[in-house]
């Protein structure tokens, strides 16, 4: 049994589960591109770039 193609099998149906998650529940995904931004995805299609990863407001 080859694991990579499984595990990669894995890896997508995750996106898109939570890509699933996000449209039932009105909000967003968050992930890092191929350029190693980290962005945020809205059901719409609209993709918002994190200008500050790791910063959080209190």
């Amino acid at each position: 049994m080859d694991r990579i193609p499984d595990l990669l099998k894995y890896i997508k149906l995750t996106g898109e589960r939570a890509k699933l998650d996000a449209k039932a529940n009105g909000t967003y995904i968050v992930y890092k591109t191929d350029k190693g931004q980290i962005v945020k995805e809205y059901t719409n299609g609209e993709i918002e770039v994190v200008q500050n990863p790791g910063v959080t407001h209190e």
